[in-house]
């Protein structure tokens, strides 16, 4: 690329990457100041008397006032739910993709390709149709939450971290990606492992699960992500339970109280994005990697 394509690039983008982060570096900044500067016009980009009340109060650490109490505000449990809820998804979930999408890549086996259309069908169906149904069958499994074997008498997984777990345990996506990555892995290294006698969990462990990394790391992004951001599912299952919380919804039910505090609702926003940045920036050059290699064999 020559230089003056070079920078007619970043002039491009430069603008456009601004308009994108503006709105995250005005709320940081918004969250070091006192309620009586934060929405000042024109907006104070950099606080003339920087302050974390917002955040001490926000995680319980200083005096919370009666309203704030009613709030919820600080309650810590809110990540705490969110962070196990989305590093188990993360992990179940990137395990089973990856044993799904190699036995769709690297095992014969009748009905294969009708079986991954048919995955890759589901995505094409709205998150938001299948809200009941899965409600309708976690609220009636089987010896949980006071059901008998056929389902009925009790609550099933509701209000529990089962039910907010096991319904994102796979994903089509995750599945079609990692399929793709592993269509590119030479079939003569599996051949070589099986004439050493190896089995297949463990060709799949020791010699596909290795050269899978960039791909196994884009479907932990992306996982992670929509298991920390997750609102509506979280919302249906818990009904507002304080023990169940997740960040988003706790985050949703500060504001429509009556009275909100923005420096402690800012302060919270910026905790609950903080995780998804420090998950990207550990893992960017696998990420990135994963998204490039992928689909480059068919």
């Amino acid at each position: 690329m020559t230089l003056r394509a070079k920078v007619g690039t970043y002039l491009v983008l430069a603008p456009v990457a601004i308009l994108f982060v503006a709105p995250f570096v005005w709320m940081i900044s918004a969250s070091f100041q006192p309620m009586s500067t934060i929405f000042a016009n024109p907006p104070t980009w950099v606080p003339d008397d920087p302050t974390v009340d917002g955040y001490k109060g926000f995680l319980n650490l200083g005096t919370l006032t009666q309203a704030q109490e009613s709030q919820g505000s600080g309650d810590w449990r809110w990540f705490a739910n969110s962070a196990f809820v989305a590093i188990t998804i993360t992990v179940v979930q990137t395990f089973f993709n990856a044993l799904c999408a190699y036995a769709f890549a690297k095992r014969r086996f009748p009905g294969r390709n009708v079986i991954f259309v048919l995955f890759l069908a589901t995505m094409m169906v709205p998150g938001q149709i299948t809200l009941i149904p899965n409600y309708i069958i976690v609220q009636h499994i089987p010896f949980f939450g006071g059901n008998d074997w056929m389902g009925m008498g009790g609550h099933g997984w509701l209000n529990s971290y089962w039910g907010l777990i096991m319904p994102g345990v796979v994903s089509a996506f995750g599945i079609f990606l990692l399929r793709q990555f592993m269509l590119s892995i030479p079939d003569s290294l599996l051949d070589a492992a099986r004439i050493d006698g190896a089995g297949e969990f463990r060709i799949f462990w020791n010699v596909v699960l290795p050269l899978c990394v960039p791909a196994l790391a884009a479907n932990a992004i992306f996982t992670f992500q929509g298991a920390w951001e997750d609102f509506l599912w979280p919302l249906l299952i818990t009904s507002g339970d304080p023990d169940k919380t997740t960040a988003p919804v706790g985050l949703a039910l500060f504001v429509v109280q009556n009275k909100t505090d923005w420096n402690l609702l800012f302060a919270g926003s910026v905790i609950a994005t903080l995780p998804m940045i420090i998950v990207f920036v550990i893992f960017q050059r696998q990420f990135v990697r994963g998204i490039a290699v992928t689909g480059i064999k068919e």
